[in-house]
């Protein structure tokens, strides 16, 4: 289901892939279907759909560091956003929901404590696989909600 979801993870046969993981979680320990699969995904420790799609595009950020650069390259002002990745400015929505804006969007949205071990990309995928393991996100709507939170 990983393969390639960087650039499937926002198609519209996502959803019917998702609806696809989520029977397959119910019957997995033979749950009824009365059971929240959310629950199960946490219990699991089982990525849906969603959270996968937000790993796999923030492990290509860091194992693609060379790639990207960051508002402090471009501006040389210090602000409190400095060490974020910069967005190229785009008026193409088609361009914006690509794979590279997305990974700086999702990327910019993670909290502090899981930019700040970007350095260690091993320790920063850990905490991230945990950290979405844990809220098991079902869009990327309530990725970005939770982020704000954190």
């Amino acid at each position: 289901m990983s393969y390639g979801i960087i650039f499937w993870g926002q198609s519209s046969y996502s959803l019917q892939v998702f609806r696809l993981q989520k029977r397959i979680i119910i019957i997995m320990p033979g749950s009824s279907s009365a059971v929240s699969c959310r629950s199960l995904f946490i219990n699991l420790k089982i990525l849906p759909r969603p959270s996968l799609y937000i790993f796999s595009l923030l492990r290509f950020v860091i194992k693609n560091e060379d790639l990207f650069s960051t508002n402090i390259d471009i501006h040389k002002i210090q602000t409190r956003h400095c060490h974020d990745l910069h967005i190229p400015p785009t008026n193409s929505r088609k361009y914006q929901t690509a794979v590279f804006c997305m990974c700086i969007k999702l990327y910019n949205s993670l909290p502090s404590y899981i930019k700040a071990e970007s350095d260690n990309s091993m320790k920063f995928l850990s905490i991230l696989k945990t950290f979405l393991s844990e809220n098991s996100f079902y869009s990327l709507g309530e990725f970005y909600n939770i982020c704000k939170l954190k």
